[in-house]
């Protein structure tokens, strides 16, 4: 007979429940729908921006901040359990107003729910843009996840990263621990993996759900399903250990014409070396030519100086 739960334990067991469904809804939040990430207008400058406690570009203060966690703009004393306490029936502009969220920049409201959970749950802890690396403070426009590898974007580069997300980093589809095809990819790490190789010992995996990365646990899909494609190299593979000087062109010493390839420009091609001994059998011809004729004319002196 298993021992009977008793009730601390029961409410530890909730607790994790509870705690693991938070985490879980904080990971699928819409950013596009979400209180600190809505789009703002300036007052002043008239330019539009993410919801922000200060106008990025002016510095300018909203006549009606909105609330990162909860969206309001309005605070009604009857409804609301306000920490600072104001006459009225409601109040808006900086009387709404308790705190700046240090992640999203933004109004929280002096709710207690608000000012107490937003800290904790804000969808903009870690948005730093995969492509510039620049965070909330460091640019003025509003955050994105990629579809695919569910990294944070900024507004200038969403869709570029997008429109090149679904490239691996290898050649072919085969999987990188053997060569047989990746049927699961890591849109986050760029590499296939097969059914065998996707698995790691001693790790417990849910049924219906997709494998995760076992590089970085991100979850994997099925290559199928996706529009892969591999890198490739339009005019073969550079040197690598050169730096670049900005006075070298396409005929450096870095060029294609080294290993052995001529093409338009290069410096040092096969074909050069052809044309240039060509070039010296040329002069050599020509150098044997005038020393027999030389050889001539020497002797016919001489043959005329004996008959004299």
């Amino acid at each position: 007979m298993p021992k009977k739960k008793t009730g601390q334990r029961k409410k530890a067991e909730k607790q994790k429940l509870r705690q693991k469904a938070i985490r879980g809804n904080a990971a699928r939040v819409n950013l596009g729908e979400h209180p600190c990430n809505a789009v703002m207008e300036c007052d002043k400058c008239a330019r539009k921006q993410k919801n922000r406690a200060f106008c990025y570009f002016c510095s300018a203060v909203q006549r009606l901040p909105v609330c990162a966690k909860c969206g309001k703009m309005k605070c009604m004393m009857k409804t609301g359990d306000c920490v600072v306490k104001h006459s009225g029936q409601f109040t808006t502009g900086l009387g709404m107003v308790g705190a700046i969220c240090d992640y999203c920049e933004a109004w929280v409201c002096h709710g207690r729910q608000c000012l107490t959970s937003h800290a904790c749950t804000c969808p903009l802890q870690d948005a730093t843009c995969i492509e510039c690396e620049r965070y909330v403070w460091e640019h003025g426009g509003r955050i994105f996840k990629c579809s695919f590898c569910n990294s944070f974007l900024c507004e200038d580069d969403q869709f570029e990263h997008q429109a090149s997300c679904q490239i691996l980093e290898a050649e072919t589809l085969k999987c990188m621990s053997c060569n047989r095809l990746g049927n699961h990819s890591c849109l986050r790490c760029k590499t296939c993996y097969c059914d065998e190789h996707v698995k790691r010992k001693g790790f417990k995996y849910e049924r219906n759900q997709p494998m995760p990365c076992p590089k970085c646990g991100f979850e994997t899909q099925q290559t199928k399903d996706l529009s892969m494609s591999t890198r490739h190299h339009n005019y073969g593979r550079q040197q690598a250990g050169r730096d670049d000087d900005d006075d070298e062109g396409y005929g450096a010493g870095s060029s294609y014409g080294e290993c052995g390839y001529s093409y338009y420009g290069s410096g040092g091609g096969a074909g050069d070396v052809d044309d240039d001994d060509d070039d010296d059998e040329d002069e050599d011809d020509e150098d044997d030519s005038e020393d027999e004729e030389s050889e001539e004319e020497d002797e016919k002196d001489d043959t005329t100086a004996a008959k004299e």
